[in-house]
């Protein structure tokens, strides 16, 4: 037997937490179940010290392509009417993915000894998360599951692409600076010494200032490259622990959204998701409290997820979505917009679908338009400084050269 700690939502929407003693995690769910209460976290412990946690999120060595064509295959293999057990032993046989091979291998393990197909998928949060599961588990119930499985094929597809896209925006500057720092830095510490040991031994008068100036910087970053290196690490150490506390959090995810250029991108995506995940759930047949809970829990953002949970405490009020979303002022006045006559004319999910398609254009623009206004600017500033050092060399040379002339 070993202690679990778990937190959880009760039906009311109230998030209740305690410890349960069980043989193993299974023992868990079923006990959560009888209450009532839908699980978000299950630590697990021995001798009263927690150890690591279930984290809702993709990861254990299982790709997101590994989970689209799997929600493909499956799909098309439920509505061709093969029955459940036979498609997973089929599609875990044939998996590539030998760690995915092996949760499907167990999935139809549980499946077979009388668990439900969500419930089996549960026990391995880190490859379904709880959109995952709880999307599975609407369409057990609805008797759609291969309806379903194409909704999830097609979210995760489109999510995998706007994770791209973001990624794109933020890597190309990133790595364009990383290279920029470390050319400049390789110039500074070992070309410009030459250039300087050259000079004393030409003699001369006192260098031109611009020379003299990146002179100064090498011999500074020379002597100091150790401080320079620790200083770097403590920054990124320093950044690493601000991003682990939840009130930083809070305050940095907020900063985001207010950036002069990456933060309307950020917002985009936020917006993108927020209606690609809730209208999934909605037309799967998720109810609408569970849904938006999840979807806050998806949000990546801490901002947008208040946000979120407050138009959920509305909903569970009796009011509406749109009101809360708009007093948040975190979503563009249009989406609050669309999102209202959605709920007035009883289609929420099809407008959410629409919003996603049109932010996940307005993202694949703002990209495009990003990258396109960044690569002149950063090659202009790189050049710049490099051209500058280099010509800050070559005045000595220009002035000997002019004065040998002149004898």
């Amino acid at each position: 037997m070993a202690v679990y700690k778990w937190e959880g939502v009760a039906r009311n929407g109230q998030v209740k937490s305690g410890t349960k003693e069980a043989p193993n995690e299974a023992a868990v769910l079923q006990f959560l179940r009888s209450q009532q209460i839908r699980p978000r976290k299950i630590k697990s412990g021995r001798g009263g010290s927690f150890g690591k946690g279930i984290n809702i999120s993709f990861g254990s060595g299982v790709t997101q392509r590994d989970l689209v064509i799997f929600s493909r295959q499956f799909a098309t293999m439920i509505d061709a009417g093969l029955p459940l057990v036979q498609c997973l032993d089929i599609l875990g046989s044939q998996a590539e993915n030998p760690m995915f091979r092996k949760v499907l291998k167990q999935v139809q393990n549980d499946v077979e000894s009388g668990s439900t197909f969500a419930d089996a998928l549960k026990k391995h949060p880190k490859v379904f998360d709880s959109l995952y599961s709880n999307l599975i588990a609407a369409g057990e119930v609805g008797g759609v599951l291969d309806v379903v499985m194409s909704r999830i094929a097609a979210y995760l597809e489109k999510a995998a692409k706007l994770k791209g896209q973001v990624k794109s925006a933020m890597v190309y500057p990133s790595v364009i600076v990383i290279v920029a720092t470390g050319v400049i830095s390789v110039l500074l510490i070992f070309v410009i010494p030459i250039f300087e040991n050259m000079f004393k031994e030409f003699g001369g008068g006192a260098l031109p200032a611009p020379t003299q100036f990146v002179i100064n910087l090498s011999q500074w970053m020379k002597s100091n490259i150790i401080l320079i290196i620790l200083f770097l690490g403590g920054v990124i150490a320093g950044w690493k622990y601000i991003r682990k506390n939840p009130r930083t959090i809070e305050i940095t995810d907020d900063i985001f959204l207010k950036l002069p250029v990456f933060g309307p991108l950020l917002r985009k995506v936020a917006v993108a998701r927020f209606t690609r995940t809730l209208g999934t759930m909605i037309s799967s047949g998720v109810p609408i409290l569970e849904a938006l809970d999840i979807t806050a829990r998806a949000a990546g953002n801490k901002t947008v997820e208040k946000a979120i949970y407050k138009a959920r405490a509305s909903i569970s009020e009796g009011k509406t979505i749109a009101e809360p979303i708009a007093q948040s002022k975190v979503f563009p006045p249009m989406v609050c917009q669309m999102i209202n006559v959605g709920e007035q004319t009883g289609a929420l999910d099809t407008m959410l679908g629409k919003i996603a398609d049109f932010y996940d254009d307005e993202v694949d623009a703002a990209v495009k338009g990003l990258t396109s206004l960044m690569e002149p600017v950063m090659m202009v500033v790189l050049g710049g400084i490099i051209g500058g050092m280099v010509v800050a060399m070559y005045l000595p040379i220009f002035e000997m050269a002019g004065n040998i002339k002149a004898g």
